[in-house]
């Protein structure tokens, strides 16, 4: 089975072409910043994105001849994890969506390069929007806003499935905390093969990251609100973007700002330590949500390539269950492995309605 797989970041455009389990072609096109701000509006990217990935198949001499293209899926409605086949209602709520991301592309341009294609699929799986929070999850103190979650359900997912398999077992059978270590922090509390509860890393909740927020302080974010201070866009960039670590220390270089701490640099220590602090208090919340009874603890994502985070995160964290690392994020396989699930029919094929 040959498989494309496109995942548009913000500022690159992954693809991967697979023959069954083994790849063929990985690379990351990145977009300079002159390139996309002719297209400043994510939707307006589609036929730039598109054209990349087709010019780099030809750069590489790859036939224009696949039995599945799948695409990192959109911030559309929550849905339940799993595989999805593109179609006209997807591609309407994806085209309409509530949450600015490219991921939001990458369905879209599956579907448009899969037409193309006698007898090909288009696909996207476990994207952000993946809800399957159990009802007493969702309410909070008001009415008015009920919990939601956007997070990294593909490497959380991916990386729990990998877990179970060198333990010979399955996802459905294990009780896991896996904690997404990025420019977001995503913890997801799963049980037997369901994410019953998981921040919404995007834009406010849980740690604070390299770039965002994460939860705060209600009545000093509603007075800052309405201070006259900032634009309603200039504090959603405080919550996510020129927040975390950006905000406190002009970086979201993990290794950079740890070399700092090396040399002395005592705020740099404080700030990283206070984001490591909260991290391990997220995942001790976590875990009681399991009354305590985890198989393992997963930590994975970019930052988990960083020694010094990772050896004072165990510090606090690992009396609660065996904790184990997964740096990166191998995105390009997951989708992939779900793409061949379901041309194998391995994979229950899921509609989006």
């Amino acid at each position: 089975m040959k498989i494309l797989v496109i995942n548009p970041g913000s500022t690159s455009t992954k693809i991967a072409v697979y023959e069954d389990e083994s790849p063929v072609l990985v690379r990351t096109i990145r977009h300079s910043i002159d390139e996309l701000s002719v297209h400043p509006n994510v939707m307006d990217q589609f036929e730039f994105r598109k054209k990349v990935v087709l010019q780099e198949l030809d750069k590489d001499n790859i036939p224009f001849a696949f039995d599945a293209i799948i695409g990192r899926g959109g911030l559309v409605k929550p849905i339940h994890g799993g595989v999805y086949e593109v179609n006209e209602a997807m591609k309407r709520d994806t085209q309409n969506a509530m949450h600015t991301h490219a991921c939001n592309l990458g369905g879209l341009i599956a579907d448009e390069l899969a037409s193309s294609l006698p007898g090909c699929r288009a696909f996207i799986a476990d994207p952000g929007v993946v809800d399957e929070l159990e009802d007493v999850a969702r309410i909070t103190g008001s009415p008015l806003m009920p919990r939601i979650t956007i997070w990294h359900a593909l490497n959380q997912k991916a990386v729990a499935r990998r877990f179970a398999k060198e333990h010979q077992t399955t996802y459905e059978q294990l009780n896991l905390i896996v904690c997404h270590l990025g420019g977001g922090i995503s913890i997801a509390v799963h049980r037997h093969g369901r994410a019953i509860d998981a921040n919404n890393a995007l834009n406010g909740e849980g740690p604070f990251s390299p770039e965002r927020a994460g939860t705060l302080p209600a009545g000093q974010l509603i007075d800052l609100c309405f201070s006259g201070r900032f634009t309603k866009e200039e504090l959603k960039k405080r919550i996510s973007g020129r927040a975390g670590l950006a905000a406190h220390l002009g970086t979201t270089d993990v290794a950079a700002i740890v070399e700092s701490i090396e040399k002395g640099d005592t705020k740099a220590k404080l700030v990283m330590d206070a984001m490591i602090y909260n991290i391990a208090k997220a995942i001790g919340a976590a875990s009681t949500v399991l009354c305590g009874k985890m198989d393992a603890i997963l930590l994975t994502g970019g930052i988990a390539y960083s020694d010094y985070v990772i050896s004072h995160l165990k510090e606090r964290i690992d009396f609660l269950a065996p904790v184990y690392v997964y740096p990166g994020e191998d995105e390009m396989e997951a989708l992939a492995l779900n793409a061949l699930g379901a041309l194998k029919g391995e994979l229950t094929v899921q509609q989006y309605v």
